[in-house]
């Protein structure tokens, strides 16, 4: 028999499931528009869990951490936007953040996307999991949950601050340039097709042969999508797909080379809100050009910044027509070795490590999410020819490149790390291929299948 927190936790699922039904927009022409934008300070507290406890926690902060949005009015109920300079929000953690942006916003949270930017010395979210653990005792907490509710009412306040400085969204501009030297693929094959675990390439190598491999499949385009008042320019999205780690682990908090090349944007033009989206990014890292130290780390992020700046260059605002936001709503299957008693048993064995109990409570938060069919929301935002798309958790690289293909004869730009429930996203084929990505994959194969289809409806041409 269910708890009632159970009861009362599937009846508020289930209530936002209702409102998150897949909709068919419609665009509207020639909209009369509003934005404004918003930033909060999502820094965790001294003592606080890193990377959802299994690393050292916070004993000082390097840089802060943001939350970042923008809000648009005159196309229906308001729509939001928002990066998050954690390394995940899973699930109910997820759904709170948007619910909580959406009631400031006087939206619904259908019209809201929440996007980690995935930095590891940050704060890595499920409530579920958090309450797994605290109730078996003698593990770290996931995460303080008095200052999540904190960051909740931080973003509430930012939004309904922001209401009152609306201003007219009458243009929009893309751009794009190639990044030198910061992503490579982290999965070599060996002639029998799988996986080569020794020449598996993670976030950072000192293994000389890691360095002397081919980039890989990347995509090496960083994207800008730039929205402007008149001719000034008021916000500007940035999106690029790899891990954004250069080291992590010393309980040092810090945005890392993405966050800090944003930063470095963001200075030179203060009148202008930059984001940055972490495109899909599971399979890609920056292990070739990456050694750990904190000279790479400055390196990355000039090449960043070099590939923000560039993105820019060409930029040439076109007056908004049209504008639509459609979601679909896709249930997944947990994998078939999921069970609750299995990973209860891994949760509550002493001698594993701490990534090796704490993940699988994060395991049996997404099974018990499946069985109580929790959807995930896909959205995208269409603005003329450009489509801002919203993905969850740690797709590969190639949903998104799959994505710019589907649509051609526009420009698409890719965030990913949505919804981080079902961690990695591997592609079909990347199952039988084995490796880490395949095995820290919480959902089947079958993903493939019901993201790609989603995400063409999303695509598909708008009345």
């Amino acid at each position: 028999m269910r708890s009632r927190r159970q009861f009362l936790e599937s009846s508020v699922w289930a209530a936002t499931a209702s409102i998150l039904r897949p909709q068919v927009a419609f665009a509207v022409r020639k909209p009369s528009l509003k934005l404004a934008t918003f930033r909060f300070d999502v820094s965790p507290p001294q003592g606080h869990p890193l990377c959802g406890g299994w690393i050292k926690p916070v004993v000082g902060v390097d840089d802060p951490l943001e939350a970042i949005g923008l809000l648009i009015t005159g196309a229906g109920r308001p729509i939001v936007i928002c990066a998050v300079d954690w390394t995940g929000l899973l699930n109910d953690a997820h759904r709170q953040w948007r619910q909580a942006l959406a009631k400031a916003a006087g939206t619904t949270p259908d019209r809201v996307a929440v996007h980690c930017v995935h930095q590891h010395n940050a704060p890595f979210v499920c409530l579920e999991a958090e309450r797994i653990v605290s109730a078996e005792g003698g593990l770290p907490h996931v995460v303080f949950t008095d200052f999540f509710q904190q960051c909740l009412k931080r973003g509430a306040r930012a939004v309904a601050s922001a209401k009152k400085d609306l201003r007219p969204l009458t243009h929009i501009a893309t751009g794009q340039a190639k990044v030198e030297k910061v992503a490579s693929n982290r999965r070599t094959l060996g002639p029998d097709g799988k996986v080569v675990v020794a020449d598996w390439r993670g976030s950072s190598s000192k293994n000389p042969r890691h360095w002397e491999l081919p980039e890989g499949l990347i995509d090496p385009w960083l994207k800008t999508v730039a929205f402007y008042h008149g001719e000034t320019k008021v916000a500007a999205c940035h999106y690029y797909a790899c891990h954004p780690m250069s080291y992590y682990g010393d309980g040092r908090v810090s945005s890392d080379f993405a966050g800090l090349a944003r930063k470095r944007r963001q200075a030179e033009e203060e009148g202008c809100t930059h984001f940055y989206f972490n495109g899909c990014g599971g399979n890609i890292a920056a292990g070739k050009y990456n050694n750990g130290t904190s000279e790479a780390r400055r390196e990355l992020t000039d090449r960043m910044y070099a590939g923000i700046v560039a993105s820019e260059l060409d930029l040439w605002p076109q007056r908004i027509e049209r504008l639509a936001w459609q979601t679909r709503d896709v249930l997944l299957t947990p994998r078939s070795t999921f069970t609750e008693a299995s990973l209860m048993a891994d949760v509550r064995r002493k001698d594993n490590a701490l990534a090796n109990r704490i993940r699988p409570a994060m395991m049996l938060a997404f099974l018990r999410r499946c069985e109580r069919k929790l959807p995930i929301t896909l959205s995208a935002l269409h603005v003329n020819q450009t489509v801002l798309l919203h993905l969850p958790a740690e797709c590969f690289v190639e949903y998104q490149l799959r994505a710019q293909a589907t649509a051609p004869q526009r420009f698409v730009a890719t965030a990913a790390y949505g919804d981080g429930g079902p961690w990695y996203i591997p592609t079909e084929v990347a199952f039988p291929q084995g490796g880490y990505e395949v095995n820290m994959s919480f959902s089947e194969s079958t993903t493939d299948c019901i993201l790609s289809k989603g995400t063409r409806e999303l695509l598909a041409r708008l009345s």
